[in-house]
């Protein structure tokens, strides 16, 4: 009878093992309809009315209360004194129970890295640094563009980008730059989304050269910044134009604490 017991109770394993496994292919290889993508500057996660704090906690509760499936950041400090030395891509990506993070440093910064990073619920691939041009006698800050392979459910890729522009004044910089992402997307062939701080107004020649590589989530777009009443969009989220995607909507978040941007959120449908 004991022997029985033991047959039944191997068994019974077995099924469990066996219908875990199931459940883990099915949900391994369920298909996706709908991507939400967010991008936001997050001032090296210091809310400008508390000067020299950091509050990684405030950023990380405006990126959850969103649910994004893809998030760009902008102005993200790996191990800075400023920010008390910690790994602020890494931090988020743990807190946000994200499968996958990039960072792509632009410049080094009290003691430590200053740049971008990509955030992911899905698992990332041939992830890329791009470094933009930048004219050398007008002594910008150098930029940089990165790029991610995210790795969707049922098979289905797409590249995904962040980047922060030149800031100066004068647009030079930011045509140099638009210029290079431009060329860079018109070689890729999966679909690709870009999102990230732009520095350039919608009427800026900055913007027209961007919409002729891509399709931005918004036309009339709403301000992103100053966070207290905002005058200027210049926070953008857009996608190549041989991609199959539609957009469902898009919005800019009136959070005005965490940073000096205000983030923005779109929705996609994936054809």
């Amino acid at each position: 009878m004991m022997k029985i017991f033991k047959h039944i109770g191997l068994l019974s394993s077995m099924m469990l093992l066996l219908s875990c496994s199931e459940k883990l292919r099915q949900t391994d290889t369920a298909d996706v309809s709908s991507l939400k993508v967010m991008s936001y500057n997050i001032h090296h996660a210091n809310p400008p009315s508390v000067p020299g704090k950091i509050d990684l906690d405030a950023i990380a509760k405006v990126i959850s209360d969103q649910k994004p499936d893809l998030v760009a950041l902008q102005e993200v400090d790996v191990n800075t004194g400023r920010s008390g030395k910690i790994n602020e891509a890494s931090l988020l990506a743990s807190k946000l129970g994200m499968k996958g993070f990039f960072f792509a440093k632009a410049i080094d910064h009290d003691g430590g890295d200053y740049g971008v990073a990509i955030l992911s619920r899905y698992p990332l691939t041939d992830n890329q640094i791009h470094r933009l041009p930048t004219q050398q006698d007008t002594k910008g800050e150098p930029r940089v563009l990165a790029t991610v392979q995210v790795n969707l459910p049922g098979g289905k890729k797409l590249r995904f980008g962040s980047t922060h522009l030149d800031a100066q004044k004068n647009d030079t910089n930011r045509l140099l730059q638009v210029v290079e992402i431009n060329r860079i997307a018109a070689q890729e062939k999966l679909p690709f989304i870009i999102a990230g701080d732009l520095n350039a107004t919608p009427e800026s020649a900055v913007i027209k050269l961007f919409d002729e590589q891509f399709t931005r989530t918004c036309s009339d777009c709403a301000f992103t910044i100053p966070v207290i009443n905002p005058t200027k969009t210049i926070d953008f989220i857009g996608y190549s134009k041989n991609s199959n995607l539609e957009v469902v909507s898009h919005e800019v978040i009136p959070e005005r604490y965490a940073s000096d941007h205000l983030p923005i959120v779109s929705i996609f449908k994936l054809k």
